[in-house]
């Protein structure tokens, strides 16, 4: 049994979140539905819940400032939001879970399988991250977090050569000659680095840094050499946007 709260100043959300968690979750018990952080953060030390579900945008208090209470954070979180896209893109960026409002059943059982296996609660260095990129801060501050086995590592982005698809986790390959094994898949990482332009997928199985290819080699697909000497497959189907890219380029 996952014991949650839930967090919204309107009341037909936290309605309407009511009646799809006991439909499509039923592993879920609502300890208290908060509509304001100040009762939220009350709740959170009385229940000790295992998962929030949190509106980001409130009154008074919003959704990370009530984070930002907490020392260290006890409880897995999601977000629920009615952000545009480019909010949507900075939550990805920093690998914390969210769903949309108005919430899809489908979304909402796939968050909470989401939680249920990584069974890690968020770090005050993803919330920074999030933070920052919600309010478009030009303080260079240009990180990714990457989640492993062991928690989160956080990387500048630009350290990251390239990413390798294996089942559900993805091998990223970085400047340093570390290689990091994120604990989600190919695609999943290429919709969390969407951010960044210089980063695009060229196989089923691979993506590559822009500016980490040294050659591209002709072929039926062909395949790249990148800056670390290894070589990367393109495949048919994305070979011809590739080469749109460099031409772009030149």
């Amino acid at each position: 049994m996952i014991r949650a709260i839930t967090v919204d100043d309107e009341k037909h959300c936290l309605d309407t979140l009511d009646i799809l968690l006991q439909e499509n979750c039923a592993d879920i018990r609502v300890m208290e539905r908060c509509t304001s952080a100040k009762q939220a953060i009350a709740a959170i030390e009385k229940h000790q819940p295992d998962l929030v579900f949190l509106d980001i945008e409130m009154p008074v208090m919003n959704g990370f400032e009530l984070l930002e209470q907490f020392a260290e954070i006890p409880f897995s979180v999601i977000f629920t939001t009615s952000f545009n896209q480019y909010a949507i893109k900075a939550i990805h960026l920093s690998a914390l879970d969210y769903l949309l409002k108005p919430i899809d059943p489908a979304d909402l059982i796939e968050a909470v399988k989401k939680i249920e296996k990584r069974k890690q609660f968020p770090s005050h260095e993803q919330l920074q991250i999030l933070i920052d990129r919600m309010q478009e801060k030009k303080n260079g501050f240009h990180k990714i977090a990457v989640p492993t086995a062991e928690g989160f590592e956080l990387i500048p982005y630009e350290l990251l050569i390239r990413c390798e698809a294996e089942d559900n986790y993805t091998h990223l390959f970085l400047k340093d000659k570390r290689k990091l094994t994120a604990c989600r898949t190919l695609k999943e990482m290429e919709e969390h680095l969407a951010e960044f332009s210089i980063f695009t997928r060229v196989h089923h199985s691979y993506m590559v840094n822009l500016n980490e290819i040294v050659k591209y080699v002709r072929g039926e697909g062909g395949y790249l050499v990148m800056s670390d000497g290894a070589t990367v497959s393109v495949s048919r189907s994305r070979k011809d946007a590739l080469i749109r890219l460099f031409e772009r380029n030149t």
